[in-house]
């Protein structure tokens, strides 16, 4: 049987339907396997030319036990999940420059044009099999910095187990990624648009954090997650490492790099989750924007919370990623009381220091580098230049730039496979400022769904930071007495 523990070491190990329905553990923890399973040599070399649907069904077995989800479900599940992907292969992998050292690995083939399609579909789908198969049903309630809440909408619309309610910091999306939400004509989906978030999206998880912890209210409401805390979206993350690393190396075997742009660290634990396996990694990038918590703790061993600086990378404009968490917990060795200290320390002073031994494990395998949006608005042109109008988003151009700044570190030959994050689509004023247009932007830059959703009627309810926990609770108090009734 495979079992979840919290982070915080609070609870008994529970089973992956459990911890997938809950979200947060009950003590407020983080859920994670009780050991990260291995692979074996001949599973990696045999896993090499399978497609992703296949590669997903062979990764995720090692993580559902077959009690909770059998062969054929899990399959059907998996084919559910990615067959409104545009692309046939799920992921494209698009190589920069003659020597084809550089990878472009494009993860916004999904129906919102973000990687967050690529896990979200499936937790969605597992989510509704579990619920439908125990009679229940959930409210689903969630922050977003701009794409995670287009994903978990568009994944819900029309599913009768669950309502789905994304909080978005108005005003710090654009206008294309709030219709994705906003446009959708779904009576079970429910997006809103909350004022005065100085720490944009960070505020906004204060308030679903304290709604999980009245255990009550929790229960009353029968609310759960679907960002990146649930542990379904971090897992069903190692995936593309895996995939992405076949179709990128020469020889199975060989090692490789992979440049992430790092907001919650949800991303980047998929990576760190696939190496644990067996994966051969030699580094992966940690590429900040100007919220570069996550440099600043793998540079100088200091974590701390900083105010919000808002980019034009926006959906990795995050000031406490959460996921780190996880990964300082196995980095501890699982030590869940010392875990738990320095969660405390951080929640009262907003900083803790890792001694030297932590510094070390965490630094093993990984570099960091915090971008500004003059580099980003540089990369993004000088790459449509310089390879045949190849366009990259802003938060795939950070860690591009994060490659290229960092390349001479690596190990000479070694593929840098860099991780797009969303097509850029979603940005065309940012596009147009980086490519200084004044009209009309390249097709590369366009997507008939975001002209599509600029045309319809938008559907969303307003709140004010200072009363989304009152209102929040009233809105979803009502509709749930609707559903009852």
């Amino acid at each position: 049987m495979i079992n979840y523990v919290s982070t915080k070491g609070g609870i008994s190990p529970v089973a992956f339907d459990v911890a997938v329905l809950s979200g947060f553990a009950a003590d407020g923890g983080l859920f994670v396997p009780e050991t990260i399973p291995k692979i074996t040599q001949s599973q990696f070399k045999n896993w090499a030319e399978l497609s992703y649907t296949d590669l997903a069904f062979e990764i995720l077995s090692m993580f559902i036990d077959r009690s909770i989800i059998s062969a054929i479900d899990l399959k059907k599940l998996i084919f559910d999940s990615y067959s409104a992907f545009e692309s046939p292969r799920v992921i494209d992998m698009v190589p920069l420059g003659e020597d084809r050292r550089t990878i472009i690995m494009e993860l916004f083939h999904g129906p919102t044009l973000s990687f967050k399609d690529v896990a979200m579909g499936f937790l969605i789908n597992v989510l509704d099999y579990l619920l439908e198969k125990r009679g229940e049903h959930l409210s689903i309630v969630l922050a977003t910095t701009g794409d995670t809440g287009p994903a978990a909408a568009w994944a819900s619309a029309g599913k009768k187990t669950i309502d789905c309610w994304p909080l978005y910091p108005r005003g710090m999306i654009t206008e294309e990624q709030e219709r994705q939400m906003t446009t959708l004509n779904a009576s079970n989906v429910h997006p809103i648009g909350v004022d005065n978030c100085p720490d944009g999206a960070d505020d906004l998880d204060f308030v679903v954090a304290k709604l999980f912890a009245d255990h009550e209210l929790k229960d009353r409401l029968n609310l759960s997650s679907v960002n990146s805390i649930n542990w379904c979206r971090v897992m069903v993350q190692s995936v593309h490492y895996f995939y992405g690393y076949y179709r990128a190396v020469e020889n199975v075997g060989d090692e490789i790099n992979f440049s992430v742009p790092t907001g919650a660290f949800g991303n980047l634990f998929g990576g760190y989750l696939a190496r644990s396996m067996g994966l051969p990694v030699n580094k992966f990038i940690c590429a900040n924007n100007a919220n570069h918590s996550l440099h600043t703790v793998f540079s100088s061993g200091v974590f701390a919370k900083k105010d919000l600086v808002r980019t034009i990378s926006t959906a990795i404009d995050i000031v406490v990623p959460y996921n780190f968490w996880r990964f300082l917990y196995y980095s501890i060795g699982s030590d869940s009381e010392k875990l738990k200290a320095l969660m405390n320390k951080f929640q009262a002073s907003g900083k803790v220091e890792l001694d030297e031994g932590t510094l070390s494990v965490i630094r093993n395998g990984f570099t960091s580098i915090a971008i500004s949006d003059c580099e980003t608005r540089e990369t993004v042109r000088d790459t449509f230049e310089k390879y045949d109008g190849y366009l990259l988003d802003p938060h795939t151009a950070v860690a591009v730039a994060g490659a290229n700044a960092l390349k001479d570190t690596l190990p000479k030959g070694t593929k840098i496979v860099c991780l797009a994050t969303a097509h850029p689509a979603k940005f065309p004023e940012i596009t147009r400022a980086c490519l200084d247009l004044e009209s009309e932007l390249p097709d590369q830059g366009k997507h008939a769904s975001l002209e599509s959703a600029s045309k319809v009627c938008q559907h969303l309810r307003l709140c004010d930071l200072e009363n989304l926990e009152f209102a929040l609770v009233e809105a979803m108090t009502i509709h749930s007495n609707v559903l009852k009734n």
